[in-house]
């Protein structure tokens, strides 16, 4: 499973991930030319890369996820998690999607944790 953690992703639930999947192939957004770009042009992004997005953007990033699958456009899916969720729950639900699903169960979803 590959995932993007949008810029504002907890820190600490990336390298807690990192330590339980040391495997995992995890990008951080602002580790590539993405850094700063809108919501659209990360989606667009993680669906040129099939990457599922982490993030705990619940304004306006589910928004844009609807409008792409609106739009016909692909769309491999987000997890959105509480910004105020504790690390180690966060990364226990992030490992169950991890460990119990596949890719394409994600596809055009946008999921909100807890599970």
């Amino acid at each position: 499973m590959k995932l993007a953690a949008d810029e504002n992703f907890n820190g600490a639930v990336l390298r807690g991930l990192k330590r339980k999947f040391p495997q995992l192939d995890i990008l951080r957004i602002q580790d590539t030319r993405l850094f700063e770009s809108s919501d659209p042009d990360v989606l667009a992004w993680t669906a040129e890369e099939g990457r599922i997005l982490l993030t705990h953007d619940v304004e306006t990033m589910p928004k844009h996820a609807f409008e792409r699958v609106a739009a016909g456009l692909p769309m491999p899916g987000i997890v959105e998690v509480p910004q105020d969720m504790p690390v180690g729950k966060a990364i226990e639900q992030i490992a169950m999607i991890i460990g119990a699903s596949s890719p394409e169960e994600w596809a055009n979803q946008v999921v909100f944790l807890p599970l």
